[in-house]
């Protein structure tokens, strides 16, 4: 049986990566790491074969995982920027008084492809709403990178992050520790949510509709 890596972390410059303590039994690692293994089956192609999970890196340890903040308690999100995979500029500070969902992936990471789907449609879906989403592509290769957003239709812009410098930005507020991690920033600039592990549309689509005050 094969042991399971350690989830990935942003690594702190002059500091070795610590892994995160095991949240599962040896048994519950082995169905999770079979779930992963269908899901990227179900998923298909072949994007990012050659991928740092190969290399010690790894995609997140446990299952979908919300936490809301209280307004008054929210964490105020860095407005950090970068180029996009299609080489664009972007910030976050370009979606003032709006609501933007950002979501840390790779192509590498079998979870991200199960949620790339649902998160392209509801892009799209509540672009009307004045909700943005925004990619942050964490140690990938451009061409796996690009050919991922091509498959699974995900039309939002993407920043490149080879070097976890926007992960490590989020460092003192709310860390993605693992990916797939999907934060809500709410209009006034805040995060709202945090979400560990891949989420669905139903999922993502409740925690979005509640930090806007929308039913349901």
């Amino acid at each position: 049986m094969s042991r399971q890596p350690a989830p990935w972390q942003p690594r702190q410059p002059g500091l070795p990566r610590v892994p995160r303590l095991p949240r599962r039994t040896a048994l519950g690692a082995a169905v999770a790491a079979a779930a992963i293994l269908a899901t990227a089956g179900c998923a298909g192609g072949d994007i990012g074969a050659n991928n740092p999970a190969s290399s010690g890196q790894s995609f997140v340890g446990h299952s979908y995982e919300s936490t809301y903040y209280q307004t008054g308690s929210r964490p105020v999100a860095p407005l950090v920027s970068g180029t996009t995979l299609t080489g664009q500029h972007l910030s976050l500070s370009q979606y003032r008084s709006e609501t933007v969902v950002v979501n840390f992936w790779g192509s590498w990471c079998a979870p991200c492809r199960a949620e790339a789907p649902a998160l392209g449609q509801l892009a799209r879906q509540l672009a009307s709403r004045g909700v943005r989403f925004v990619g942050i592509d964490i140690r990938d290769e451009p061409d796996s990178a690009k050919a991922f957003l091509q498959q699974f239709n995900v039309g939002y812009p993407s920043i490149s992050d080879p070097n976890d410098e926007i992960a490590l930005a989020f460092h003192s507020t709310v860390p993605p520790a693992d990916i797939p991690t999907t934060l809500v920033i709410d209009k006034s600039g805040r995060i709202a949510d945090r979400i560990f592990g891949a989420a669905t549309y139903r999922q993502l689509l409740s925690v979005i509709n509640q930090v806007t005050g929308q039913a349901a």
